[in-house]
């Protein structure tokens, strides 16, 4: 895990606003200090230097201690990447022709 940031707020929306250094990839799961899971990265807005990221909070976590816990640190893992298959080509066989 790497530490995402510092927690500011939690927006009108619902979603939790946190200030960070480094961007961080769309999907990560986001985790507090205790190593509770709390959230998805949602959206990364403002400055290149230091972003804004909006997370999408689980319903599992508990908003009212989020929101006493503002300015906590916030860990972020890297997302799960999607297994790719890949195909096998078919060899073209000629199929033999019924000759009358």
């Amino acid at each position: 895990m790497k530490l995402l940031g510092k927690s500011l707020h939690i927006a009108n929306s619902g979603k939790l606003i946190a200030r960070t250094t480094k961007t961080p990839s769309p999907g990560a799961i986001v985790f507090d200090s205790n190593k509770k899971k709390i959230g998805k990265v949602g959206y990364v807005f403002g400055p290149t230097a230091n972003p804004y990221v909006s997370i999408r909070l689980f319903r599992q976590a508990n908003r009212e201690e989020i929101e006493r816990n503002c300015g906590e640190k916030l860990f972020v893992s890297k997302p799960k990447s999607k297994k790719t298959r890949k195909r096998r080509m078919r060899s073209r066989q000629k199929k033999p022709q019924n000759k009358k």
